[in-house]
């Protein structure tokens, strides 16, 4: 059975290994990085910038969980939105590579490095995802392997 509110989104058989996913771009301003850390991060150097230039930072920087859920969302608007995707399953191997500082430009790709039916449940694929972000002077600031449940159109394949 079809499933109507995934039926024309993009199907666990319709991706390919190898496949590279352009994430765009996405600025981080001051106030987003403070903001953030308010909530969620509350460390001297995410939230006070006299506190951030005597830090090993050396400046205001965005917390890397902050930097994990913005390059999130660059891959839900590039890719995750368009697939028949139930959600993540986990992820590994995350680094932050290089701090985003204030005024900092985040972008980069994904690349689909597996993909394996579920041996439990046929009616879901699995697909491991290699992230690469980098800042606009292409030093590399984030890379992790995330994994996600993807809808099967046809189960018994």
């Amino acid at each position: 059975m079809t499933n109507p509110v995934t039926a024309n989104r993009r199907h666990f058989e319709d991706l390919a290994l190898g496949e590279v996913i352009e994430l765009g771009h996405t600025g981080v301003s001051k106030e987003m990085i403070i903001t953030f850390a308010r909530e969620f991060d509350p460390f001297p150097f995410h939230l006070d910038e006299e506190a951030a230039k005597k830090s090993l930072l050396g400046g205001l920087a965005s917390s890397g969980w902050q930097t994990g859920g913005l390059s999130l969302r660059m891959l839900v608007d590039a890719f995750l939105g368009k697939i028949a995707s139930a959600g993540g399953l986990g992820f590994k191997d995350l680094k932050w590579k290089t701090p985003v500082m204030v005024g900092d430009t985040i972008g980069g790709r994904v690349t689909v490095a597996e993909l394996r039916r579920s041996a439990s449940h046929p009616q879901w694929g699995i697909v491991t995802m290699d992230f690469d972000v980098r800042n606009q002077k292409d030093k590399p600031v984030l890379t992790m392997r995330l994994t996600n449940l993807v809808e099967c159109r046809e189960v018994a394949a």
